[in-house]
């Protein structure tokens, strides 16, 4: 299937010997609304400094990194078709992608390792199926796709070895009906592990409770996953939405004690591993916390309360916050707050990337 396609001369800063560690490379990239209800992409110093603001043409989402050269591919809000590739040194646009009639971006994607191919969970609501598109990395020409192994794909990583890790939140949705939930009486997410050469799934699992819409992923250097999942449910019986996984096995569901499980409103909005790997966290936009848990025992360690969280990365040994008030909150690798940096004008939207460790 052939994408629209559009691209522009590459900078010279984008030349063989320019990469993450060149002079002025943003550590972190997110998504913003400005005042004047326009919308940018915004590259982020270490300390929160505004390395560029670049003008998007409708809302964003998230990112995805190449892993040598300054280069991003910033991805419309589902159900979008856009996706800018970015000049990270100069905060200009170098290439755009454009989805296929009948498809549309979901908002998140990842370049592979090698830095060859481009990979983005796609809605093909024109055939009713999840897919991933495939990219050439170095032309961004749309070389073809495969079945996500569910519906509704959100999320992709790619693992050492080159699997891809798909999270399929399993709701169809068509961009005609705007964002309508089609099928939340049959509904089926799960969490796929997919050989994107063969196209093939070699795993599958999926949450206990069927309407728990698996979302967003994260992986840790050891190649353990972690899933944020929105329930779709009645709201007094909503189940974790955080889980762990590891290949071969089961999910392991992540839950805070008592109420304070309650303040999540059964939605993870963000999830990420802390830049030592020993935290995990969820954010929930809807409650205003984002919750902490211990990975290696799994124990509930602390619960933030920053009104309407959703953005996490990385950060140091630590994490990255960001809300839709304008505010970044950097989290230590003990779960304590660092310190905080209001960003006047800007309301982050759902993501943070981190590009530079």
């Amino acid at each position: 299937m052939d994408g629209n396609f559009r691209e522009a001369a590459a900078p010279e800063s984008l030349g063989s010997g320019s990469g993450w560690g060149a002079a002025g490379a943003p550590a972190h990239l997110g998504a913003a609304r400005t005042p004047s209800g326009g919308f940018v992409l915004v590259g982020l110093a270490a300390d929160g400094g505004e390395r560029f603001r670049l003008p998007l043409p409708d809302r964003g989402h998230a990112a995805a990194v190449h892993p040598s050269r300054p280069l991003a591919v910033a991805f419309a809000r589902r159900p979008g078709t856009f996706g800018l590739v970015v000049d990270c040194l100069e905060g200009r646009e170098v290439a755009r992608l454009e989805t296929p009639q009948g498809v549309h971006f979901m908002g998140h994607g990842c370049i592979s390792a090698d830095g060859a191919r481009l990979y983005t969970p796609e809605n093909d609501y024109g055939r009713g199926r999840g897919i991933l598109g495939v990219w050439d990395a170095a032309d961004w020409r749309r070389l073809g796709e495969v079945p996500s192994g569910g519906l509704g794909p959100h999320d992709v990583i790619e693992m050492a070895d080159g699997v891809l890790a798909v999270a399929n939140g399993g709701i169809f949705t068509d961009p005609a009906m705007e964002r309508q939930k089609l099928n939340l009486g049959s509904m089926r997410p799960n969490l796929v592990y997919l050989d994107p050469d063969a196209g093939r799934v070699l795993e599958a699992v999926a949450p206990e409770a069927r309407q728990a819409s698996l979302r967003h992923i994260a992986m840790r250097a050891d190649g353990t996953i972690a899933a944020a999942m929105q329930w779709e449910g009645e709201a007094a019986r909503a189940p974790a939405v955080l889980a762990l996984h590891r290949r071969g096995e089961a999910l392991r569901p992540l839950s805070a004690p008592g109420d304070a499980q309650a303040r999540l409103k059964g939605y993870g909005g963000s999830v990420a591993f802390s830049g030592d790997g020993g935290l995990a966290v969820v954010t929930s936009p809807r409650g205003g916390v984002a919750h902490l848990f211990d990975v290696a025992s799994g124990a509930f360690a602390a619960q933030i309360e920053q009104p309407d969280v959703c953005g996490a990365a990385p950060a140091g040994p630590g994490l990255l916050l960001s809300d839709g008030m304008g505010w970044l909150r950097w989290i230590g690798s003990d779960g304590a707050e660092v310190r905080r940096r209001e960003t006047p004008g800007l309301a982050w939207d759902n993501h943070l990337v981190r590009v530079a460790a």
